[in-house]
């Protein structure tokens, strides 16, 4: 059932993945929206096909897999039959996206890049004017990096001389010869201005999200205008994951040299050269499929992030491939190995009734961080209202490895979030402050 399920999966995948920029049906999660091929739009079969891949998706979740093999066998005859010879035969796109096999990219040459943060104007997320995107953003071919995470700097933004007393928001772009191009937007804040270094804070967005939504929600920018730091916001591409989700759950997107880490790694460095960053204090975190990767990036590279917060997240090499990935967000999966010594402290953030990625995730990965350390455990209520349960693991010495926060009757949703953004329960502890918090004791030495 398990090879027979894969393959039908890969097969819708790859008519999601051949559709031009049309409509989807994806989860939060983590995976390729199930979208309909452009040949399709209009066409009879198109009403049934959406409908028939959305109940495969909820009969995989509810663990019931031959009710979902047969939908989508379903689903993929009637489209099959409606589609020409040639949107179906095999594309260099198709090929890409291939998840339990070594994958040979080789799309960039036959594809153009399109990313929703392009589409997007370069807003103020604070409340400051729009800023130009740089040379790369607007369209200038950016030098491809090293494979190990960006020997080599791309085009970046020109740090502007005057941020405002708002900041800014500017826009840029960074190329890796393992995973492409991509672009992202940079908040920089008024005290930038001064030519001190200050700490770095990568986000990773959720599926479905961009840098601007995920700013809005979590309200990231406005925390570093009020204290002082960068933020980078790496915009994943329909191109990559048809829902814009980071590709956690593919094993060539999960080791340090390859993938998308060694691209999220390099562009992190290339920002860090551009502007006066504190290499000490550089952290990672991210929702969802944007939480997965921040845990991958602090094992892959424990030597650039001082700390990773992961909301709603699951744990690295929790899930090699589209059925395994389904598996772990329906029941919870441990890591695929325990974490290194080097590996950085991590705080964890999970709704208990998270219906969308398994709350038992949130366990994971504080395990893989902290090993057999006993926690100290604190039940309070949020001054937004919902109750949480604290877990704190640390050395003898004093050192806080891990933190977990289980927020009572919270969702798939960044906890104490603004309804500016997608996936945020405002009623919940404030995520934003306390991973700030914790990041901000933390630096590498």
């Amino acid at each position: 059932m398990n090879a027979t399920f894969q393959r039908l999966m890969r097969e819708a995948a790859r008519l999601a993945q051949a559709a031009s920029q049309s409509g989807q049906t994806g989860l939060p999660g983590g995976f390729p929206a199930v979208s309909l091929p452009e040949a399709l739009q209009g066409h009879p079969a198109s009403a049934s096909f959406q409908q028939l891949m959305a109940e495969a998706t909820r009969l995989t979740q509810s663990g019931d897999l031959q009710a979902a093999t047969a939908a989508i066998q379903s689903a993929l005859s009637g489209a099959a039959a409606a589609v020409p010879t040639a949107f179906t035969a095999p594309t260099t796109f198709a090929m890409r996206d291939v998840i339990d096999v070594q994958a040979r990219e080789v799309w960039r040459e036959a594809w153009p890049q399109q990313s929703p943060a392009a589409a997007a104007p370069a807003s103020n997320a604070a409340g400051g004017e729009s800023a130009p995107a740089s040379n790369a953003a607007a369209g200038e071919a950016a030098p491809a990096s090293s494979a190990a995470g960006g020997a080599s700097a791309p085009v970046a933004p020109v740090a502007p001389l005057n941020p405002g007393p708002a900041g800014q928001f500017i826009t840029g772009s960074h190329s890796d010869a393992s995973a492409g191009k991509r672009d992202y937007k940079l908040y920089i804040p008024p005290a930038a201005a001064d030519g001190q270094p200050l700490p770095l804070v990568v986000m990773l967005h959720g599926c479905t999200q961009n840098p601007d939504d995920f700013a809005a929600g979590t309200g990231m920018n406005e925390a570093a205008r009020l204290r002082g730091f960068y933020v980078l916001y790496p915009a994943q591409t329909q191109r990559a994951n048809a829902s814009s989700c980071w590709n956690w759950f593919k094993h060539n997107h999960q080791k340090r040299g390859r993938g998308e880490p060694a691209l999220l790694a390099g562009m992190t460095r290339a920002v860090m050269a551009s502007h006066a960053i504190d290499p000490q204090r550089v952290y990672v975190a991210g929702l969802s499929a944007g939480g997965a990767m921040a845990a991958i990036l602090g094992d892959a590279y424990p030597e650039l992030f001082a700390a990773v917060g992961v909301h709603s997240g699951l744990a690295t090499g929790a899930a090699t491939d589209m059925p395994s990935a389904f598996g772990a967000m329906k029941n919870g999966a441990a890591a695929a190995s325990p974490r290194s010594k080097a590996s950085p402290p991590t705080i964890v953030f999970h709704g208990d009734e998270d219906a969308v990625v398994h709350p038992s995730n949130g366990q994971h990965v504080v395990a893989a961080s902290a090993g057999a350390l006993k926690s100290e455990h604190q039940r309070k209520r949020s001054r937004n209202g919902r109750e949480y349960s604290q877990h704190r693991y640390q050395h003898a010495d004093g050192r806080v490895v891990a933190e977990h926060w289980v927020v009572h009757g919270a969702g798939h949703a960044w906890s104490g979030g603004s309804a500016q953004g997608s996936y945020t329960d405002a009623q919940g502890p404030d995520a934003t402050e306390e991973m700030l918090r914790f990041f901000l004791e933390k630096r590498l030495p």
